[in-house]
Protein backbone atom coordinates (compact mmCIF):
# COMPACT_ATOMS: atom_id res chain seq x y z
CA UNK A 1 0.00 0.00 0.00
CA UNK A 2 1.48 3.15 -1.06
CA UNK A 3 1.56 5.80 2.10
CA UNK A 4 0.59 8.78 0.32
CA UNK A 5 -2.60 7.66 -0.68
CA UNK A 6 -5.44 8.66 1.50
CA UNK A 7 -7.54 6.35 0.41
CA UNK A 8 -7.60 2.58 -0.41
CA UNK A 9 -9.85 0.20 -2.36
CA UNK A 10 -9.70 -3.47 -4.48
CA UNK A 11 -7.77 -2.92 -7.69
CA UNK A 12 -9.94 -3.55 -10.31
CA UNK A 13 -9.50 -4.24 -14.10
CA UNK A 14 -11.64 -1.56 -15.30
CA UNK A 15 -10.42 0.73 -12.55
CA UNK A 16 -13.14 3.31 -11.83
CA UNK A 17 -14.06 3.66 -15.41
CA UNK A 18 -16.55 0.74 -14.48
CA UNK A 19 -18.48 -0.49 -11.72
CA UNK A 20 -18.59 -3.86 -13.30
CA UNK A 21 -15.19 -5.25 -13.10
CA UNK A 22 -12.65 -8.10 -12.58
CA UNK A 23 -11.14 -8.13 -9.73
CA UNK A 24 -7.07 -8.34 -9.88
CA UNK A 25 -6.48 -10.94 -6.83
CA UNK A 26 -8.05 -13.75 -7.67
CA UNK A 27 -6.18 -17.07 -8.55
CA UNK A 28 -5.61 -17.72 -12.33
CA UNK A 29 -7.79 -19.59 -14.52
CA UNK A 30 -6.35 -22.88 -16.30
CA UNK A 31 -5.75 -23.57 -19.96
CA UNK A 32 -4.07 -24.69 -22.68
CA UNK A 33 -1.67 -23.07 -24.88
CA UNK A 34 -3.30 -22.83 -28.32
CA UNK A 35 0.09 -22.15 -30.30
CA UNK A 36 -1.26 -18.29 -31.06
CA UNK A 37 0.49 -16.62 -28.22
CA UNK A 38 -2.35 -16.91 -25.64
CA UNK A 39 -3.86 -19.55 -23.79
CA UNK A 40 -6.72 -21.65 -24.90
CA UNK A 41 -10.10 -19.93 -24.61
CA UNK A 42 -12.12 -21.18 -20.96
CA UNK A 43 -15.33 -20.16 -22.35
CA UNK A 44 -17.10 -21.07 -25.42
CA UNK A 45 -20.22 -19.45 -27.46
CA UNK A 46 -19.43 -15.89 -27.53
CA UNK A 47 -18.74 -13.79 -30.75
CA UNK A 48 -18.16 -10.96 -32.06
CA UNK A 49 -18.47 -8.80 -35.72
CA UNK A 50 -17.50 -5.72 -36.71
CA UNK A 51 -14.27 -3.65 -37.99
CA UNK A 52 -10.92 -4.51 -35.57
CA UNK A 53 -10.44 -1.67 -33.29
CA UNK A 54 -13.83 -0.09 -33.28
CA UNK A 55 -16.96 -1.16 -31.30
CA UNK A 56 -18.03 -4.62 -31.71
CA UNK A 57 -21.55 -6.55 -31.83
CA UNK A 58 -21.41 -9.08 -29.08
CA UNK A 59 -23.60 -12.41 -29.79
CA UNK A 60 -24.31 -15.49 -27.42
CA UNK A 61 -27.19 -17.73 -26.33
CA UNK A 62 -29.44 -16.00 -23.83
CA UNK A 63 -29.29 -16.95 -20.74
CA UNK A 64 -25.82 -17.30 -20.91
CA UNK A 65 -24.33 -19.45 -17.82
CA UNK A 66 -20.91 -17.36 -16.91
CA UNK A 67 -18.32 -18.81 -14.65
CA UNK A 68 -16.29 -16.24 -13.27
CA UNK A 69 -12.98 -15.63 -14.71
CA UNK A 70 -13.66 -17.70 -17.98
CA UNK A 71 -12.59 -16.31 -21.21
CA UNK A 72 -12.62 -16.20 -24.60
CA UNK A 73 -10.76 -14.39 -27.16
CA UNK A 74 -13.27 -13.30 -30.27
CA UNK A 75 -11.41 -11.04 -32.19
CA UNK A 76 -7.72 -11.98 -33.49
CA UNK A 77 -6.07 -7.67 -33.42
CA UNK A 78 -3.57 -6.84 -36.31
CA UNK A 79 -2.07 -4.44 -34.52
CA UNK A 80 1.62 -4.44 -32.37
CA UNK A 81 1.75 -7.52 -30.19
CA UNK A 82 1.18 -7.14 -26.35
CA UNK A 83 3.88 -8.07 -24.44
CA UNK A 84 4.75 -8.98 -20.38
CA UNK A 85 5.35 -5.65 -18.75
CA UNK A 86 3.11 -3.99 -21.63
CA UNK A 87 0.50 -0.82 -20.25
CA UNK A 88 -2.39 -1.72 -22.32
CA UNK A 89 -5.86 0.80 -22.70
CA UNK A 90 -8.59 -1.05 -23.55
CA UNK A 91 -12.44 -0.14 -24.62
CA UNK A 92 -15.42 -2.00 -23.26
CA UNK A 93 -18.76 -3.25 -23.14
CA UNK A 94 -20.84 -4.97 -20.01
CA UNK A 95 -23.38 -7.57 -21.10
CA UNK A 96 -26.40 -8.90 -19.22
CA UNK A 97 -25.82 -12.79 -19.45
CA UNK A 98 -29.20 -13.58 -18.86
CA UNK A 99 -30.87 -10.33 -21.86
CA UNK A 100 -27.39 -9.72 -23.63
CA UNK A 101 -28.43 -6.31 -23.50
CA UNK A 102 -25.06 -3.97 -22.92
CA UNK A 103 -25.63 -2.97 -19.69
CA UNK A 104 -22.11 -0.65 -19.59
CA UNK A 105 -20.09 0.85 -22.46
CA UNK A 106 -16.77 2.76 -22.36
CA UNK A 107 -16.63 3.81 -26.06
CA UNK A 108 -18.62 6.54 -25.71
CA UNK A 109 -15.79 8.25 -23.56
CA UNK A 110 -13.28 10.80 -24.52
CA UNK A 111 -10.59 8.63 -23.30
CA UNK A 112 -10.11 4.57 -23.09
CA UNK A 113 -9.13 3.00 -19.62
CA UNK A 114 -5.17 2.88 -19.16
CA UNK A 115 -5.12 0.58 -16.00
CA UNK A 116 -3.58 -2.51 -16.75
CA UNK A 117 -0.76 -3.89 -17.04
CA UNK A 118 0.34 -6.85 -18.44
CA UNK A 119 2.13 -9.25 -15.45
CA UNK A 120 1.74 -12.28 -13.86
CA UNK A 121 1.00 -10.24 -10.31
CA UNK A 122 -1.55 -7.82 -11.46
CA UNK A 123 -3.70 -9.80 -13.60
CA UNK A 124 -2.72 -13.92 -12.82
CA UNK A 125 -6.01 -14.89 -14.04
CA UNK A 126 -5.70 -13.28 -17.91
CA UNK A 127 -1.63 -12.91 -18.03
CA UNK A 128 -1.16 -16.07 -19.99
CA UNK A 129 -4.61 -14.76 -22.29
CA UNK A 130 -3.80 -11.30 -22.88
CA UNK A 131 0.02 -11.56 -23.29
CA UNK A 132 1.02 -12.62 -26.88
CA UNK A 133 -2.12 -11.13 -28.29
CA UNK A 134 -2.22 -8.21 -31.08
CA UNK A 135 -3.51 -4.61 -30.34
CA UNK A 136 -7.44 -4.38 -31.64
CA UNK A 137 -8.17 -8.07 -30.15
CA UNK A 138 -11.32 -8.36 -28.44
CA UNK A 139 -11.68 -10.87 -25.31
CA UNK A 140 -14.81 -11.68 -23.58
CA UNK A 141 -14.22 -12.19 -19.98
CA UNK A 142 -17.39 -13.93 -17.74
CA UNK A 143 -18.20 -11.91 -14.63
CA UNK A 144 -20.41 -13.59 -11.89
CA UNK A 145 -20.63 -11.54 -8.68
CA UNK A 146 -24.17 -13.62 -7.55
CA UNK A 147 -21.59 -15.26 -4.69
CA UNK A 148 -19.87 -11.41 -3.31
CA UNK A 149 -23.02 -12.18 -0.39
CA UNK A 150 -24.74 -8.42 -1.62
CA UNK A 151 -28.47 -8.91 -1.07
CA UNK A 152 -28.80 -6.22 -4.40
CA UNK A 153 -31.42 -7.50 -7.28
CA UNK A 154 -29.58 -6.47 -9.47
CA UNK A 155 -27.60 -8.06 -12.57
CA UNK A 156 -24.78 -9.75 -11.12
CA UNK A 157 -23.77 -12.22 -14.02
CA UNK A 158 -21.80 -10.39 -17.10
CA UNK A 159 -19.98 -10.73 -19.96
CA UNK A 160 -17.63 -8.23 -20.51
CA UNK A 161 -15.95 -7.95 -23.79
CA UNK A 162 -12.42 -5.58 -23.58
CA UNK A 163 -11.13 -4.38 -26.63
CA UNK A 164 -7.01 -3.94 -26.62
CA UNK A 165 -6.91 -0.53 -28.67
CA UNK A 166 -2.97 0.70 -27.76
CA UNK A 167 -0.17 -0.64 -25.65
CA UNK A 168 2.94 1.35 -24.46
CA UNK A 169 5.96 0.55 -22.35
CA UNK A 170 6.41 2.34 -18.85
CA UNK A 171 9.18 3.94 -18.10
CA UNK A 172 11.50 2.31 -15.08
CA UNK A 173 12.94 5.60 -14.32
CA UNK A 174 12.74 9.53 -14.80
CA UNK A 175 14.66 10.01 -18.28
CA UNK A 176 14.91 13.75 -19.77
CA UNK A 177 17.07 16.73 -19.39
CA UNK A 178 18.60 17.36 -15.62
CA UNK A 179 17.82 20.56 -13.63
CA UNK A 180 21.27 22.11 -12.95
CA UNK A 181 19.87 25.82 -11.72
CA UNK A 182 18.17 24.26 -8.30
CA UNK A 183 18.10 26.46 -5.39
CA UNK A 184 21.15 26.39 -3.28
CA UNK A 185 18.82 26.25 0.21
CA UNK A 186 16.72 22.84 -0.99
CA UNK A 187 17.86 19.77 -0.05
CA UNK A 188 20.15 17.96 -1.99
CA UNK A 189 19.48 14.43 -4.08
CA UNK A 190 21.49 11.77 -5.19
CA UNK A 191 20.76 8.63 -7.06
CA UNK A 192 21.92 5.05 -7.02
CA UNK A 193 22.81 3.42 -9.76
CA UNK A 194 19.18 1.53 -10.54
CA UNK A 195 17.88 5.53 -9.25
CA UNK A 196 16.34 5.15 -6.29
CA UNK A 197 16.78 8.53 -4.70
CA UNK A 198 19.07 9.32 -1.14
CA UNK A 199 18.70 12.98 0.77
CA UNK A 200 20.57 15.21 2.38
CA UNK A 201 18.52 17.37 4.18
CA UNK A 202 21.38 20.49 3.68
CA UNK A 203 20.50 22.32 6.32
CA UNK A 204 16.80 22.64 5.07
CA UNK A 205 13.92 24.50 7.44
CA UNK A 206 10.38 24.52 5.95
CA UNK A 207 8.67 27.61 5.09
CA UNK A 208 5.46 26.74 4.91
CA UNK A 209 4.35 26.42 1.65
CA UNK A 210 4.30 23.27 -0.99
CA UNK A 211 8.01 23.39 -2.63
CA UNK A 212 7.90 21.74 -6.44
CA UNK A 213 10.40 21.64 -7.99
CA UNK A 214 11.62 19.24 -11.01
CA UNK A 215 15.07 17.52 -10.88
CA UNK A 216 14.74 16.14 -14.32
CA UNK A 217 12.37 17.36 -17.16
CA UNK A 218 10.67 14.58 -19.25
CA UNK A 219 9.79 14.93 -22.54
CA UNK A 220 5.74 12.81 -22.22
CA UNK A 221 2.94 13.90 -21.69
CA UNK A 222 1.72 16.53 -19.45
CA UNK A 223 -0.26 15.16 -16.48
CA UNK A 224 -3.76 16.39 -16.12
CA UNK A 225 -5.25 17.23 -12.57
CA UNK A 226 -7.84 14.05 -12.23
CA UNK A 227 -5.46 11.63 -14.17
CA UNK A 228 -3.78 8.46 -12.42
CA UNK A 229 -0.21 7.79 -12.78
CA UNK A 230 2.62 5.65 -12.19
CA UNK A 231 5.21 6.61 -10.38
CA UNK A 232 8.49 5.29 -8.41
CA UNK A 233 9.20 7.81 -5.43
CA UNK A 234 10.71 7.74 -1.86
CA UNK A 235 9.50 10.00 1.04
CA UNK A 236 11.33 11.33 4.32
CA UNK A 237 10.15 13.29 7.34
CA UNK A 238 12.00 16.73 7.11
CA UNK A 239 12.36 17.52 10.57
CA UNK A 240 15.33 15.03 10.67
CA UNK A 241 15.57 13.31 6.84
CA UNK A 242 14.09 9.95 7.95
CA UNK A 243 12.65 7.66 4.92
CA UNK A 244 8.85 6.39 6.02
CA UNK A 245 7.90 5.29 2.67
CA UNK A 246 9.21 3.84 -0.37
CA UNK A 247 7.76 2.26 -3.90
CA UNK A 248 11.94 1.29 -4.57
CA UNK A 249 12.42 -0.64 -1.20
CA UNK A 250 9.05 -2.52 -2.65
CA UNK A 251 10.68 -3.29 -5.89
CA UNK A 252 7.05 -2.36 -8.04
CA UNK A 253 6.05 1.28 -8.74
CA UNK A 254 2.99 2.84 -7.09
CA UNK A 255 -0.49 3.44 -9.67
CA UNK A 256 -2.81 6.28 -7.86
CA UNK A 257 -5.70 8.67 -9.03
CA UNK A 258 -4.45 11.97 -8.02
CA UNK A 259 -7.92 12.83 -6.45
CA UNK A 260 -6.73 9.70 -3.84
CA UNK A 261 -3.72 11.19 -2.69
CA UNK A 262 -2.62 14.01 -0.09
CA UNK A 263 -3.02 17.83 -1.88
CA UNK A 264 0.25 18.09 -2.09
CA UNK A 265 0.66 15.80 -4.73
CA UNK A 266 -2.19 16.56 -6.59
CA UNK A 267 -1.29 20.39 -6.80
CA UNK A 268 2.82 19.23 -7.35
CA UNK A 269 2.66 16.29 -9.95
CA UNK A 270 -0.69 17.83 -11.91
CA UNK A 271 1.39 20.14 -14.95
CA UNK A 272 4.43 17.92 -14.63
CA UNK A 273 5.37 15.75 -17.69
CA UNK A 274 6.19 11.76 -17.98
CA UNK A 275 9.35 11.16 -17.72
CA UNK A 276 9.84 14.17 -14.78
CA UNK A 277 11.53 13.69 -11.44
CA UNK A 278 9.81 16.18 -9.24
CA UNK A 279 11.40 17.02 -5.21
CA UNK A 280 7.79 18.18 -3.36
CA UNK A 281 7.93 19.48 -0.14
CA UNK A 282 4.88 19.18 1.47
CA UNK A 283 3.39 21.41 4.31
CA UNK A 284 0.91 19.72 7.26
CA UNK A 285 -1.70 21.64 5.56
CA UNK A 286 -1.69 19.84 1.93
CA UNK A 287 -0.13 16.43 3.86
CA UNK A 288 -1.80 14.81 6.36
CA UNK A 289 -2.53 17.52 8.97
CA UNK A 290 -2.95 16.69 12.27
CA UNK A 291 -3.20 13.24 11.75
CA UNK A 292 -0.71 11.16 12.55
CA UNK A 293 -0.02 8.61 9.48
CA UNK A 294 1.71 5.35 10.47
CA UNK A 295 5.25 6.62 10.58
CA UNK A 296 4.79 10.42 9.93
CA UNK A 297 4.12 12.21 13.00
CA UNK A 298 1.45 15.03 13.23
CA UNK A 299 1.63 17.92 11.84
CA UNK A 300 4.83 16.55 9.70
CA UNK A 301 6.43 18.39 6.56
CA UNK A 302 7.08 15.57 4.30
CA UNK A 303 9.55 15.54 1.51
CA UNK A 304 9.21 13.37 -1.43
CA UNK A 305 11.20 12.70 -5.35
CA UNK A 306 8.92 11.12 -7.72
CA UNK A 307 9.68 9.45 -10.88
CA UNK A 308 6.64 10.32 -12.99
CA UNK A 309 6.93 6.81 -15.16
CA UNK A 310 3.11 7.27 -16.95
CA UNK A 311 -0.35 8.74 -16.82
CA UNK A 312 -3.58 8.15 -18.21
Amino acid sequence: MTIIAKQSGSKRLLGAVIALALCLGLSACGGNSDGDGHSGDTMQGVSASGKLGSKPDISFKTPFKVENQTHQVIQKGDGEVIRDGDRVCTRSLALDAKTGKVINSTWDKSSPECSIVISKKSIPAYYDTFKGLKVNSTVAVGIDESGSGSSSQATSSYIMALTFVSRSKNLTRAQGQKVTDLPSDLPKISLDDKGKPSLDLNGYQPKGGLVVQPLIKGKGAKVGQHQSVSANYTGWLASDGKQFDSSWDRGQASDFSLDQVVKGWQQGLAGQTVGSQVLLIVPPDLGYGSQQQQKIPANSTLIFVVDILAAY
